[in-house]
């Protein structure tokens, strides 16, 4: 059984609207299946520690995953991830693994222990063609397999990683290493800005701690409803 943070749901629904009402009301057509929430970079800029706060109250035993992707120097993102988690301390939050080893040790220095903390390795929005344009050496796979075994020497708790890579990354840092795999789509769903993709049983069975399921779900015209889809599609998965 792929490494997940315990009483976890398998799926964490990317929620990252500005507007709190809105959110709230996603966050109440969810309540009382088995997903989590994730908040990332447009939730938190627009309404911040409160705007989380509020989705806690309403919301209290739904796991949170704050996607926040810090990158910059050690001491910056020290800082900022203690303030984040000290305060919130949400199931899981992320910082960026190209922010290197020092700074992914320092993260997990200030995290609280009640927060477990993964690096983003490669976005799933990246196909060969576009890490190339950004500067990175050509492989997608070997990028994130380096990025992996570098958060894993940081002594994180593991990785923001697409699909595809998963049967890699189970190699390279064996089954206790957590793997959060976002770029999941259901069959028949539109791919949208994602380029590395994969249905959520298809991930499941390769080995993913975590899905994180945005469109296919928020967009939906009924949310719990695809939701529990979803869910039920992964009946007998190995997770």
């Amino acid at each position: 059984m792929p490494a997940k943070l315990q009483n976890t749901p398998p799926i964490f629904c990317a929620i990252d609207k500005p507007d709190l009402d809105a959110a709230i009301k996603l966050c109440a057509a969810l309540n009382g299946t088995n997903i989590g929430i994730k908040l990332g970079l447009e939730f938190f800029s627009a309404l911040g520690i409160q705007g989380v706060k509020e989705i806690q109250k309403k919301f209290p035993n739904t796991p949170i995953f704050m996607d926040m992707k810090y990158y910059d120097i050690p001491n910056t993102v020290a800082g900022a991830v203690a303030a984040l988690t000290h305060v919130l301390k949400p199931a899981y939050v992320n910082v960026h693994a190209s922010g290197g080893l020092a700074m992914m040790q320092a993260a997990r220095e200030a995290c609280h222990e009640d927060t477990r903390i993964l690096a983003v390795t490669i976005l799933t929005s990246f196909d060969e063609n576009g890490i190339s344009e950004a500067g990175y050496q050509a492989g997608v796979k070997d990028r994130v397999v380096q990025m992996a075994k570098l958060t894993q020497t940081a002594g994180l708790d593991g990785i923001v990683c697409s699909s595809h890579e998963i049967d890699l990354i189970r190699d390279t840092c064996g089954d206790d290493f957590i793997l959060m795999v976002p770029g999941i789509r259901p069959a028949g769903s539109e791919a949208g800005d994602q380029k590395r993709i994969m249905t959520p049983r298809e991930a499941m069975d390769k080995g993913a701690s975590h899905l994180v399921i945005g469109r296919p779900i928020t967009q939906a015209n009924d949310p719990k409803s695809s939701a529990q889809n979803i869910l039920n599609s992964l009946n007998g998965a190995s997770y």
